[in-house]
C-alpha cells in the first residue's frame, strides 16, 4: 500500500465523517443559539432549558437523516472493501 493511497483513504474517511455529522451538528448549533438568545432576552438561566431542546432536535434529526447517514457510511465501507484487493498487491 502506497503512502498516497493511505492518504486518499484518510481524506475520504474524514470527508465522510464530516458529511455524516454535519446535519446533526448544524441543527444543534442553530437550536443552541436560539435558546441562548431566548435565555438572554428573558433572563431565564435554567440549565435544562438549553439541553432539552437540543436533545429533542438531535433525536428528530437522527430519525430524519438516519437513513441517509447509514447509506453514506455503507457506501464508504463498500468502496473501501472493494478497493482493498487492488491495494494489497
Amino acid at each position: 500500500m502506497t503512502q498516497s493511497a493511505i492518504l486518499d483513504f484518510a481524506r475520504q474517511a474524514l470527508w465522510t465523517a464530516c458529511l455524516v455529522g454535519m446535519p446533526i451538528l448544524l441543527l444543534s448549533l442553530v437550536v443552541g443559539v436560539a435558546v441562548s438568545i431566548f435565555q438572554a432576552m428573558t433572563q431565564i438561566q435554567e440549565a435544562t432549558l438549553s439541553f432539552v431542546p437540543k436533545i429533542l432536535v438531535m433525536v428528530i434529526a437522527l430519525i430524519f437523516f438516519g437513513p441517509w447517514m447509514l447509506s453514506t457510511l455503507v457506501g464508504f465501507t463498500q468502496n473501501l472493501f472493494r478497493s482493498l484487493p487492488t491495494l494489497i498487491r
